[in-house]
């Protein structure tokens, strides 16, 4: 079932949550492991992020570099195929721009398809560590808008083989939003016409990248509707649970933290202060948001579902 269907059949807030694959080596248990607490609360969906492959260089014979591959987690396939068969809840894969051509995205919509995944979140991804800009693959996508365009395309039948007939697929795309904004956008309003245009391209429903401000999100919402955006506006929270945490979210996610929250998380000396702190915090939020009638709270796990069973356990 579509993400956009559920969340318009829903007569309340919907409970949803985001998973990283494994670290390479290990088994589909530690995802199972991850989502099993979480079950209870009836997500209508679950997503899957997707990894990079990143390279590094080792010197052979001769002074010779050989460029070689690592791949630290495995792609999100074969997990989403093994999440709806396990739980009979919809899988939203990830599909990103980076090291994607657009027969490799082809390709791989052509195996969600064929597995009976009918959602993807179109982001265009992170550079790898060796970029210092995002740089778009051979014959690749270099933004979101492209990727969804790509989608949508062939949602109407229209594939890059064209010499090929084949049935049109039907997916329903998640597009990213940022209450904060983008950190390489030059300012909020140019941030919100480009996802204007994702939506425009056909992206049928947001995501909000994590924020701790709701009024933040509110706002976002506000000036979404005001310039024509009209899709839903799922909020995405992530629970504080460690000191590392203070620093580097607002850091790498380019966000900034309520004084309230701030001033209590300066008082913290362990992880565990941190993550109790984390955990009232994201109950607070989570309640704030469903009172103001959120069509779902999508919350991001990062396979670590202790804290955020605790907030759901007060919300739903």
């Amino acid at each position: 079932m579509k993400v956009i269907d559920h969340i318009n059949e829903a007569k309340d807030t919907l409970f949803s949550f985001e998973i990283l694959p494994p670290l390479k080596g290990k088994s589909i248990q530690s995802i199972y492991n991850g989502i099993d607490p979480l079950m209870e609360f009836k997500p209508k969906f679950i997503n899957v992020t997707y990894h990079r492959e990143e390279y590094v260089y080792k010197e052979r014979d001769k002074g010779l570099l050989e460029k070689v591959s690592i791949r630290k987690r495995p792609g999100t396939v074969g997990i989403c195929a093994a999440i709806m068969n396990k739980y009979h809840v919809d899988a939203v894969p990830h599909l990103i721009c980076g090291g994607f051509s657009k027969e490799d995205t082809e390709n791989a919509l052509i195996d969600l398809q064929f597995l009976g995944i009918d959602n993807v979140l179109a982001l265009r991804g992170d550079p790898i560590k060796t970029e210092v800009t995002f740089k778009a693959a051979n014959k690749g996508h270099k933004y979101a808008v492209e990727l969804i365009e790509q989608i949508q395309s062939m949602n109407r039948g229209q594939y890059t083989m064209d010499e090929i007939q084949l049935e049109p697929t039907d997916f329903c795309v998640g597009a990213a939003g940022y209450p904060e904004k983008h950190f390489e956008a030059m300012n909020m309003a140019t941030d919100l016409q480009y996802l204007k245009q994702k939506v425009d391209m056909g992206a049928d429903y947001i995501v909000t990248q994590l924020f701790y401000d709701n009024s933040k999100y509110f706002e976002f919402v506000k000036k979404c509707r005001e310039i024509g955006i009209t899709v839903p506006i799922i909020p995405g929270l992530k629970p504080i649970s460690n000191l590392r945490h203070i620093s580097f979210l607002p850091k790498f996610f380019n966000i900034d933290l309520p004084l309230e929250l701030s001033t209590e998380l300066l008082k913290c000396k362990t992880n565990e202060d941190v993550k109790q702190v984390g955990i009232e915090w994201g109950i607070q939020q989570s309640k704030e948001l469903k009172a103001a009638g959120v069509p779902c709270i999508h919350y991001y796990t990062m396979t670590n579902s202790t804290e955020v069973r605790k907030i759901a356990s007060e919300l739903f």
